[in-house]
């Protein structure tokens, strides 16, 4: 069984609900951003305009039960954790809930066929492409 004690992060992707307008990515960075320090959670939320990929960083248990959370939350569908494992140090200590949108739709597409360290790889090597605070 694992151990949820250390710090730990998730990747995952979803598609926006049908149903939900597209200012729902607007009000759920502002929810998360707010919640996301409450709990000493880090990640960048990478929405393409049907897509949604998020890396979360934290503690393990916080990090799972927000998970959990977001795959009930019906303004996302076709939730898919690409990675979930321990993380030796955050790679977004400057911000509870970084944001970024892409223009390529086909980005996001792409990072979803892939698993575990090369989903995370193929995230790390997008974020230099994205328009992100220092």
């Amino acid at each position: 069984m694992r151990s949820y004690t250390g710090l730990q992060e998730i990747l995952y992707v979803s598609t926006i609900a049908a149903d939900a307008p597209v200012r729902v990515v607007a009000e759920i960075a502002a929810r998360a951003r707010i919640s996301n320090q409450a709990l000493d959670i880090t990640g960048l939320l990478v929405f393409d305009g049907l897509h949604f990929c998020q890396q979360l960083e934290g503690g393990a248990r916080k990090v799972m039960e927000l998970m959990l959370r977001i795959c009930e939350d019906p303004r996302h569908t076709h939730v898919s954790i690409l990675h979930h494992g321990p993380l030796e140090k955050r790679r977004f200590r400057q911000f509870s809930l970084g944001f970024s949108p892409v223009d390529d739709v086909h980005l996001l597409a792409r990072l979803q066929t892939l698993q575990g360290p090369d989903a995370v790889e193929a995230f790390v090597a997008m974020l230099s492409s994205l328009d992100l605070p220092a």
